[in-house]
């Protein structure tokens, strides 16, 4: 048997690839060989799913302070994962973070190093921000715009909120208190006047340009277009290809629900492994919203129980999708 791993990551427990090799140890236990190609969205694993960083620059943080952000470049293509520069997690939450002055710099100065060193496509990957800056500091810290002229500058999403919908849809995860959200809704408003005025973009009308509290909006003033993370994945693993010679796909998320075939991996395999006719077994810590009708889905959660499913998930995963394969799928 010729096993396909392309899951996303389980939010919070383990990584795409973590859950790839953990699919693939399963996949040993019945003889099969397992092609592993762990996939994101443009949310986090983004970087990871292009094979990670070979090269690291320190860039300002979400706050203001150094950090040390991994990035890609291969040939003349760079990755940029902005949560590694401008992420809430780099602010331990948003418990930790300060909405109001959190910015997306950071992604700005790694464009910055991409294009120094020679970078003609930037594949910008959005998810897990601390900021709702509009993608004002990124902005600002690609300088002279002009630089980004003949560049093909991509921002990869895995939502298409409108810009002046972004404080409202992410804010509160960040931190921002109700008269905070308030602040940030009418920054957001003057910013893509100020976009429209010097740069000839309205960010308004481009669906995605909220993503990451706007910095999809604000690459895009530069000229960047924005596009389905998973599908410019998709695209650049080949991942038809890869299906093509699977007796099976195995992808998955920690939640599966409806949301889920919206532009996320679940969806996305599972749709084109339809395409193709080869079957397709999604695994995920939960599943909601009558999944189950629509695809073979297995929860952990469900076998094994909450908390081991969280505390335990590699082995987990490992365990049902061996049982899966050994009662012959």
């Amino acid at each position: 048997m010729r096993i396909l791993a392309a899951p996303d990551k389980f939010r919070g427990t383990a990584s795409a690839s973590q859950i790839a090799d953990a699919i693939a140890a399963a996949g040993r236990t019945v003889g099969a060989r397992t092609r592993q190609v762990p996939l994101s969205d443009g949310g986090e694993g983004f970087l990871d799913a292009f094979g990670g960083a070979n090269r690291t620059t320190i860039v300002t943080g979400p706050l203001g302070d150094p950090v040390e952000a991994g990035w890609r470049l291969r040939g003349r293509t760079a990755v940029i994962e902005m949560a590694l520069a401008s992420g809430i997690d780099l602010v331990d939450g948003p418990d930790g973070n300060d909405p109001i002055a959190a910015a997306t710099t950071g992604t700005g100065e790694l464009i910055s190093a991409a294009l120094d060193a020679g970078a003609r496509r930037i594949f910008v990957g959005h998810g897990g921000s601390a900021t709702t800056d509009g993608g004002l500091g990124a902005v600002r810290a690609v300088f002279p715009p002009a630089r980004i002229k003949g560049i093909d500058l991509v921002a990869a999403v895995d939502v298409w909120t409108p810009f002046l919908d972004a404080a409202d849809a992410f804010g509160a995860q960040k931190g921002a208190s109700a008269s905070q959200l308030e602040l940030l809704r009418r920054r957001l408003g003057r910013l893509a006047q100020v976009y429209e005025e010097e740069y000839g973009v309205d960010v308004t009308v481009l669906a995605g340009a909220g993503a990451a509290g706007g910095l999809a909006g604000g690459l895009a003033a530069l000229g960047a277009t924005i596009e389905s993370g998973f599908e410019l994945i998709a695209t650049e693993v080949d991942l038809a290809a890869e299906m093509e010679t699977a007796d099976l796909v195995i992808t998955g998320e920690g939640f599966v629900d409806a949301a889920s075939f919206q532009g996320k991996v679940v969806g996305g395999v599972t749709e084109l492994a339809e395409e193709l006719g080869v079957p397709v077994l999604v695994v995920a810590g939960e599943v909601f919203d009558g999944v189950g009708d629509r695809v073979h889905a297995i929860s952990i959660s469900e076998r094994f129980g909450r908390e081991r499913a969280l505390d335990d998930t590699l082995a987990c995963v490992t365990e049902v999708i061996a049982d899966h394969l050994t009662a012959g799928g």
